[in-house]
């Protein structure tokens, strides 16, 4: 959930003299990045260091960040988008997988994000306060909507595929965006494209995480990440699961945030869950907050 990032020191320093796309477009650099947590919090896993825009830079020319993602024109239709052979052309991600692993002593987590929250972006051409040009398209040309969906669905499944072709131990879809779809919404344009993609991964006998806002929404995965909103016992019982505490309590003193650790895992800890975040570290977040949560998630027992 962010695991390297703004909050760290270490990280604003290299960001003082490179751009948030050349950190992704620079295996020396993306491998320092994900490094970075590892080496002062020691996490029981790496998260690759790159960004949910990253497999459609080769398909959408003009994607930059500025700093969020911005186009030059919102993308509407599928045959704007590459084919899924564009997704080869990140060698710089399968670069850093494969250097990772060389140096890794914990697993190393792979990620995409799914077809529903990259088209939110591009139909909305950029970053927006209120992201509502994808539902207006879902609603007012569905077949479009799909073409859409589906472009990105075959361009993210071949993306995945070469991370764990290059070492990635296990990877997780995010589903920033698809809560803001209803439930009949997202079972009709979304879910299945989504099992359909899962379904492919786990054939290659990694673990396959989804984590989704808002509603849970079932896809097939091995593994379902639970925002802070969500009752952890309650997703507990259809398999598998992470999260979920709100990021806003690493703000909080040291003793504050350990006590919290353990009443939120008490309930489900050691029966198929892993302590994590409810959604991405903020930027702002105190490197102690951080360093407190690290420790109380790794003290509480498995059993």
């Amino acid at each position: 959930m962010r695991q390297a990032g703004r909050y760290l020191p270490e990280y604003r320093a290299i960001r003082a003299d490179h751009s948030f796309l050349d950190v992704c477009r620079t295996p020396d650099l993306a491998v320092e990045v994900t490094l970075q947590p590892i080496r002062r919090f020691g996490v029981d896993a790496a998260i690759l260091f790159s960004d949910i825009m990253v497999p459609v830079l080769p398909a959408v020319p003009g994607l930059d960040f500025a700093p969020g993602p911005k186009l030059p024109a919102p993308v509407t239709r599928g045959e704007e988008i590459g084919p899924a052979e564009a997704a080869d052309e990140l060698d710089f991600v399968y670069e850093t997988v494969r250097r990772l692993r060389e140096v890794l002593e914990v697993p190393l987590i792979g990620f995409a994000g799914t077809p529903a929250t990259v088209a939110t972006y591009l139909v909305e051409g950029g970053s927006a306060k209120h992201f509502t040009a994808l539902r207006r398209l879902l609603h007012e040309a569905p077949e479009q909507a799909q073409g859409v969906l589906d472009r990105l669905e075959e361009l993210t499944l071949r993306y995945l595929m070469n991370q764990i072709d290059a070492g990635a131990q296990a990877v997780q879809l995010f589903d920033s965006w698809g809560g803001e779809l209803s439930p009949q919404t997202f079972e009709t344009f979304c879910a299945p494209g989504l099992r359909r993609m899962v379904t492919a991964l786990k054939k290659r006998d990694v673990p396959v995480i989804f984590f989704g806002r808002g509603p849970e929404r079932d896809v097939g995965a091995t593994a379902y990440g639970v925002d802070w909103t969500r009752d952890l016992a309650a997703a507990r019982k259809r398999g598998p699961v992470q999260g979920n505490l709100d990021p806003m309590l690493l703000f909080s003193p040291p003793e504050v945030i350990e006590r919290e650790v353990r009443k939120m895992a008490e309930p489900v800890a050691g029966t198929g869950y892993v302590v994590n975040l409810g959604h991405g570290i903020h930027k702002d977040t105190p490197v102690e907050g951080a360093a407190a949560f690290v420790r109380a998630a790794q003290a509480v027992p498995v059993r």
